[in-house]
């Protein structure tokens, strides 16, 4: 890991099939980031496509069959025209970029997180654990990998991927140093004090357990499509090795803001020095029956 990173999370209000100006948006941040002397932009889950609602109201095979059509209709393949279009955002900002879409993988769909740079695609993971409501839409991905980069070892855990030890675990034995986690989450009470209050306790294990810097990013702003709609509170987290907060997301609730954070490498290599560092006492050989 470089000696210093900073790194930045936006909560953009990404609106679904809105492809084209959900990358303006992006854009516009970037060009805010950059100014503030970030290396990295994390965006949240699906924030390139766009979050499908799934809590509708009326008649749901009706809705089902709509929103499953509608999400077919705004997948879109890796490599594609709008990872393209981010690459290049990336380029012109001198910026590594990553966000989420609905990826078409031809007979099934995955919501993948992409991380590029001006040079191209740098690394793709698809959601794993897939909660109920948003089963109908996409499959569960593969195990998760880590991507070499100037900044550091960088993976990513999506959203509901956070919630299980197994998630980030994966990536540790892969030495990852900085996890990305972007989410798309709306618990109640619908605020940004709301989102962090039920994330934060999960984060901050992901981080102590395995000894790695995690930046999060949730969701902002109304989404409607196919007769439904949800609404997300926005929210952010930049926490370190020891699962302690480095910094908070302050922007309004249902608003886009974004935090800004250095992660640093002697931090990183202090947390794994202690006696405390917990990755250290793994014991694989005693695991077996957790996966049977």
């Amino acid at each position: 890991m470089r000696r210093n990173v900073r790194m930045a999370a936006v909560a953009v209000d990404s609106k679904p099939g809105d492809t084209s100006g959900n990358l303006t948006k992006m854009s516009d941040w970037a060009t805010r980031a950059k100014g503030a002397g970030a290396e990295l932009v994390l965006f949240p889950e699906l924030s390139l496509t766009g979050f499908i609602p799934n809590h509708p109201t009326g008649d749901h095979n009706e809705w089902l069959r709509s929103a499953l059509a509608g999400a077919q209709a705004i997948a879109e393949p890796i490599p594609g025209p709008t990872v393209k279009r981010l690459i290049e955002i990336a380029g012109s900002h001198d910026l590594l970029l990553s966000a989420g879409l609905l990826e078409d993988a031809g007979n099934v769909l995955h919501n993948t997180q992409v991380l590029v740079g001006p040079d191209g695609l740098l690394g793709r993971w698809r959601k794993m654990h897939v909660p109920m409501f948003e089963m109908p839409f996409y499959n569960g991905g593969e195990g998760p990998t880590v991507v070499e980069t100037p900044l550091g070892r960088i993976g990513c855990n999506i959203c509901f991927d956070a919630l299980m030890p197994e998630s980030t675990r994966l990536l540790a034995v892969q030495n990852v140093e900085i996890v990305l986690f972007p989410f798309a989450a709306d618990p109640p009470p619908v605020t940004p004090e709301g989102w962090r209050n039920w994330a934060a306790p999960a984060l901050r294990s992901r981080c102590q357990e395995n000894g790695v810097f995690g930046l999060a990013c949730n969701y902002v702003g109304d989404v409607e499509f196919a007769g439904a709609g949800q609404s997300f509170p926005g929210g952010g987290l930049a926490l370190g090795p020891r699962g302690e907060p480095l910094a908070e997301w302050k922007g309004h609730p249902g608003e886009p803001a974004m935090l800004t954070v250095d992660f640093n490498r002697e931090t990183l290599t202090s947390a794994r020095a202690e006696p405390e560092y917990l990755y250290r006492f793994r014991r694989p050989e005693l695991y077996g029956p957790l996966a049977e």
